[in-house]
């Protein structure tokens, strides 16, 4: 009986202990995505490039990934067209996703010109420096078939705002990528940004006629040249 009693107390210190540190897991994670207490998500879909009103697979898979984070937190997620959403995101969480390039997402454009001044993304074109994203003098460029890469900012709108998470790829590919990043090394991110409330980051993805989206690392922090205007103005 004493045996017994002994290994149900026991079993009962793991389970509470193991229930503790996934209660502090998932603490983590939503502050991070800027989900806590179940704050509510709005997610600002993209068009395919040049194709109004089609969206492509990857960019519906980044949707799902996203959904998926917002059900393990307990967040509601809304769906919008970055066409049609011409408001702020107030206490919703914004995940933004697409590059502003032949009309794909024109809420993208608007909120690098108000928030991230130092990124200029180059226009689509047959050069080296088709899509490419110019920061701080420096540029990234998109090399079909073998290496893309993602724009990846947090930051809020206002005081009052909720965050809104930028993800700019070079292709829908990226784009799935950049989510599937944020989501598998957001801890890490949490511990070595020198702020998790406003970064900015370039996200690579090597290899991808192999590995596809999964083949994801951080490039660069780029948040110091992200936030202030290309001719050294003040940071916003």
């Amino acid at each position: 009986m004493i045996g017994l009693v002994t290994s149900v107390l026991s079993g009962g210190g793991v389970w509470l202990l193991n229930r503790a540190k996934h209660a502090r897991t998932l603490h983590r994670k939503a502050a991070f995505f800027g989900l806590e207490g179940g704050a509510p998500c709005v997610v600002v879909m993209n068009d395919k490039y040049s194709k109004t009103g089609s969206t492509a697979q990857d960019d519906v898979h980044a949707l799902v990934e996203i959904a998926m984070l917002g059900r393990e937190l307990g967040s509601p997620v809304a769906i919008r067209q970055a066409r049609e959403f011409r408001e702020g995101n107030g206490s919703s969480t914004e995940f933004c996703i697409g590059g502003p390039s032949g009309g794909s997402n024109p809420r993208t454009g608007g909120h690098l010109a108000a928030h991230l001044p130092g990124v200029t993304i180059l226009p689509y074109g047959d050069g080296d420096d088709s899509t490419a994203f110019l920061i701080g003098g420096e540029k990234f460029r998109y090399e079909r078939g073998r290496r893309e890469r993602a724009l990846v900012a947090k930051f809020r709108p206002d005081p009052d705002s909720r965050p809104v998470f930028l993800i700019s790829g070079q292709t829908a590919l990226s784009n799935r990528a950049a989510v599937h990043f944020l989501k598998r090394r957001h801890r890490d991110l949490a511990e070595s940004l020198e702020s998790a409330e406003r970064f900015c980051l370039i996200i690579r993805a090597d290899d991808i006629e192999t590995y596809g989206h999964e083949a994801a690392t951080l490039e660069r922090d780029v948040t110091h040249a992200a936030f202030v205007p290309a001719n050294g103005g003040d940071e916003t």
